[in-house]
């Protein structure tokens, strides 16, 4: 196995991680929809494709939803830390926590609630909107010589 291979394999992506700690189910569900959305595109004309491409770019991936998840805990632990009391203070200490955990391991408990809730990560999105491309025809003109 070549050495990028086994490197790859050792430290996934986090769209990667999110899908191996999401429930199959849930992942397939995803999937599912996404799938049904192409093949309703497939039969709409250029500039229904465009709208949705467009629609593509502004979705806000999982990665988004989780960084403003873990400010949100933030910002009102620390105002009702000087609001009310200082135990407040263990909110954002716990979300800074499990933030860092994230960062190292992938690990994240809200990923599983907003996986439920359909929301998708980024190559999920991408893998869409590539799809709605191809349907617009936009690499048609790719050469294949170098």
């Amino acid at each position: 196995m070549p050495r990028t291979e086994h490197v790859k394999k050792m430290v996934p992506g986090f769209d990667d991680q999110v899908r191996v700690q999401t429930p199959n189910e849930v992942n397939q569900r995803i999937d599912r929809d996404t799938e049904i959305r192409v093949h309703y595109y497939a039969n709409q004309d250029e500039d229904a494709i465009s709208s949705r491409i467009q629609e593509l770019n502004q979705e806000t991936d999982l990665e988004c939803f989780l960084e403003a998840n873990a400010a949100t805990l933030t910002l009102f632990g620390v105002v009702m830390s000087v609001a009310y009391s200082r135990k407040w203070l263990l909110l954002p200490l716990v979300t800074g926590a499990l933030l860092f955990n994230h960062a190292v391991r992938g690990s994240y408990p809200p990923v599983a609630v907003f996986r439920r809730l359909g929301v998708r990560t980024r190559s999920e999105i991408d893998r869409e909107k590539y799809a709605m491309k191809a349907l617009r025809g936009d690499f048609q003109n790719i050469s294949s010589e170098p």
